[in-house]
């Protein structure tokens, strides 16, 4: 087990190269050909400077606030929940959010500030399902009850967005859902990022105030009450804050899967299961791992790859080698 120092450090140590490739990234590109622009270039051509400052910067921030949000609400809902497969996905939150996104698209006009609180609303009603049905289940234990209840009601989800698909105009509506759908970057402007920056900076800011307390509330409710905590008001917060801050970065950047998952993993499994160590590293981790897949996404073809289907491939894969390595971490 690594010691509080060692920890200490190597969270340091992800910081540095978190902001390191975040300054790599903004000059990682085609301008007009793959490669580096050099700080030069920008500094004298000024259609480099709206690349690099209009275009790569709000793009490389969301990216980042993405990673961040998506690792740190599976890290809660992982110890919460006391379930190693569930994240925002398996719990009908990111279908939810599909669901009032495509709603918002096609029944409210396309606003953007409308279509994040249809996403929000959807997203806290996939959960609060999920949970409700799990309570109803009379058969198996919490972790069958939960992820049968979150199959259901992310199928259920599902079926109503292929309904609005099918509603959808095919011209305009349609093309615009399919490629939400798909998962991307690349409609990220100053003005989309502003509109969530503040809930999802103040999200993260609380959550990881409240990392300490994680740990208290990942045991049972007797234990958790006779240390001075209400435990259920404090759950109900945490996935709140948690669920809302997703609703909002996957309402502009369309259905990310796996960070969720396979980060909270890796966290744990380098940092342990205590919450004041991992749920940071499972955020500055998850910065990295969606900074990275974008870069993938833009560099690697003239075509810019969908970033939900790169994300789905690196994280399926990592997955696959914890399981064959029964390395897989269990929270606690």
């Amino acid at each position: 087990m690594p010691t509080i120092h060692s920890r200490n450090l190597a969270l340091w140590g992800l910081l540095t190269l978190l902001i390191l490739s975040f300054i790599f990234s903004l000059f990682l590109g085609r301008y007009p050909e793959p490669g580096l622009i050099s700080p030069q270039r920008i500094i004298q051509d000024t259609l480099a400077q709206q690349l690099v400052f209009n275009l790569r910067l709000p793009r490389i921030i969301s990216a980042v606030l993405l990673g961040m949000v998506l690792s740190t609400a599976g890290t809660i809902f992982q110890m919460i929940f006391g379930n190693p497969l569930v994240e925002p996905g398996f719990l009908g939150v990111s279908q939810g959010a599909a669901f009032g996104t495509a709603f918002g698209i096609i029944f409210l006009g396309n606003a953007a500030w409308l279509i994040q609180v249809t996403a929000a609303i959807f997203a806290l009603s996939g959960l609060a399902l999920s949970y409700f049905v799990a309570r109803r289940i009379h058969f198996g234990g919490w972790v069958l009850r939960l992820v049968l209840s979150g199959i259901v009601i992310s199928a259920l989800f599902s079926a109503g967005l292929g309904i609005l698909k099918y509603l959808a105009d095919p011209l305009s509506q349609l093309p615009e859902i399919t490629f939400w759908l798909l998962g991307g970057l690349w409609g990220i402007t100053w003005e989309r990022l502003s509109s969530i920056s503040i809930i999802v900076v103040l999200s993260l800011i609380f959550l990881f105030l409240m990392r300490w307390r994680i740990n208290l509330l990942s045991l049972n409710d007797e234990t958790s009450h006779s240390l001075g905590i209400t435990p259920g008001k404090e759950r109900s917060l945490l996935l709140l804050v948690a669920t809302i801050a997703t609703a909002a970065v996957i309402s502009v950047s369309g259905m990310v899967g796996w960070v969720g998952l396979i980060i909270p993993h890796i966290a744990r499994r380098l940092f342990g299961a205590d919450a004041r160590y991992s749920l940071p590293a499972a955020m500055l981790i998850g910065g990295l791992f969606s900074l990275f897949c974008d870069d993938l996404a833009r560099v690697i073809l003239p075509g810019e790859i969908p970033l939900g289907i790169l994300t789905a491939f690196l994280g399926a894969t990592i997955f696959l080698i914890l399981m064959i390595r029964q390395t897989l971490s269990i929270p606690k």
